[in-house]
Order: C-alpha cells, then structure tokens, then sequence
C-alpha cells in the first residue's frame, strides 16, 4: 500500500525539537484536518508502522538513529484557537502559550498557566501537563481524538489523567480540545500571566537549545520534598558536560545543547547526572523528557552498580 499524497521519506526530525538533536524519520506528515489525520492513522496501522506525534519538540528527544514509522506535526486548522462564548476552542496542534495569551486577551480566566508550558495543546492533554500550581484538568473540558477508524469525543475521566501522563495510546491523536473558563478583567489576567512568565525567566534557562524540564520531581521520602533540580544541584550536577551536552548553569534540571551535541551525549549526562544523584541521596531520578525511535540508554543507567 503506497503512502497517502503529501506524506515525505527520510524527514530530519533534529529540526522540530528544541534541543536540535537526533536522526529523521522514515515518513513525516503536516495534516491540516481531523480526517487527514484518521486516514494517516489508517494508513499507518495497515502497514504496521508506529507512529509519533510532534508537537512544540519541546520534551522530545530523537534517537539518533531516527524513527522507523511516521511522524506527524499537526497543521492548518488543527493550530486554531476560538472562543465560544467563557470557553475556548484548540487544535491539538495550537500552541498552549499562544492559547493562553489569547485567552488573556479575552478576559479569559483558567488557562493562565500555560503560558510557561511551551509545548501543544495535543501535547499537554497527553502528559497532563501543568505548571505553577496550574492544572490542564481542571479547565479541560472534552476532546476530539482521531484514531486508525475515526475520531471519537472524551472527557477528561476518560483520559486517565496521572502525574505528567495520560491513557492515550500511540495510535491517538489529539486533534481538538475545549476550555471551560471564567470572564475576568483582561488587565488582571495579563498581569498573572506577566509574574508566571517572570518566575520561570529568573529560574530556567532561555535562548539556548534545551529540551526543558529533563527529570521528574521524586516522591522518594528520601529526597525530602526536594525537586529533582535541587536534588541534582546538591550532588554538584550543575554544569555537568559529555560531550556537547551539559547540564545547564542556571537550572541543574535542563540539559543544554552547546552545539552539535547528540542524543547519545544528552543520554550520557542523564545518566552520569542520574547516577551522582543516586549515590549521594539514594533518590532515582526518572527521565520527564519523552523519547522517540529505538533510543539506546547507557549501560549504567539501571543503577545496577
């Protein structure tokens, strides 16, 4: 079965993430529309191809060696964002800080905290993502998912909402999402959204090549209610380097590509940084980061020392 009009071989893939790193993938789609993206889906299911969805690239690292499936990066519509009266409408493929200032600036209240979440709306519904005391649960108030035999609409209990994850499978798209907010003064809002993007300008690393927050923060009683950034900086992680990757200067939790890095260097000081952690405090620290393609984690990483 030859591949649907439109769909591209051998797509590098290093030029939709933030941190610049990582092969191509053997097919690579922009859909436009929710039937565009059920027929790729069909398409891919029928060839027996995984498939990956990318959003901002800004939690992705790329196998060096690629992705042997399809990738797509939703387009056209499915980037939309609308207001219906106190709720907003989104393609999966919106950015969420762009919804967030939208909703801002129509006196929309609820959304604020998307602004520090520079990854899609597709994207956030999957890893339930949230930041600053923010939830995407709370607001969410149903989506459209496409799947290989059409789309079907979900509420949020459906999604099996968990600490940064979801139920969604691989062969799921997120193609559409509503909001359900509360009318406020513009002013007000744009005001919190300015202090949200301050606090994350003071403690994070910006305008360099990085993926984003790198571990999740431990539940481990032994971490003592520390962060994984806290926990990395007490092991003296801040700064670490393999090769052209490093952990940043300013925030031990973010990984910086110096330049030319690969996805084997960032994997490397994962590893090391994952590793001091665990002998100093005895804390596993778990990647946040997703991976796609066959990624190969060094031999030490299972901590089996």
């Amino acid at each position: 079965m030859s591949a649907p009009k439109g769909v591209e071989r051998d797509y590098p893939l290093s030029r939709l993430t933030t941190v610049r790193a990582g092969g191509a993938a053997d097919h690579f789609a922009r859909p436009e529309t929710e039937q565009r993206v059920i027929e790729l889906l069909a398409w891919a299911k029928a060839e027996g191809l995984p498939v990956g969805v990318v959003g901002s690239g800004s939690n992705l690292l790329v196998s060096d060696d690629g992705f042997r499936g399809l990738v797509m990066k939703l387009a056209g519509s499915l980037t939309r964002v609308e207001r219906e009266g106190d709720r907003i409408v989104c393609g999966g493929g919106a950015r969420l800080p762009s919804a967030a200032a939208k909703a801002a600036g129509w006196g929309l209240m609820g959304l604020e905290f998307g602004v520090n979440i520079p990854g899609t709306v597709g994207g956030a519904v999957r890893m339930n993502a949230n930041a600053y005391g923010g939830e995407l649960g709370r607001v969410l108030e149903r989506v459209t998912v496409c799947t290989p035999g059409g789309s079907e609409e979900r509420r949020p209990d459906d999604l099996g909402f968990r600490y940064r994850g979801s139920n969604l499978g691989d062969q799921e798209v997120v193609a559409l999402a509503s909001f359900a907010l509360a009318e406020a003064n513009p002013a007000d809002v744009k005001a919190t959204m300015a202090d949200m993007r301050r606090r994350r300008k003071e403690a994070q690393p910006s305008g360099i090549k990085t993926f984003g927050s790198t571990f999740i923060n431990p539940d481990d009683p032994r971490a003592e209610g520390r962060s994984a950034g806290q926990l990395l900086d007490a092991a003296g992680c801040r700064g670490l380097q393999v090769g052209a990757a490093r952990l940043s200067p300013k925030h031990a939790n973010f990984v910086e590509n110096t330049g030319g890095a690969t996805t084997s260097d960032i994997l490397e000081v994962m590893a090391e940084a994952r590793r001091q952690v665990h002998e100093r405090f005895g804390v596993t620290l778990e990647p946040e980061v997703q991976v796609l393609g066959d990624v190969k984690w060094p031999e030490d990483w299972s901590l089996q020392r």
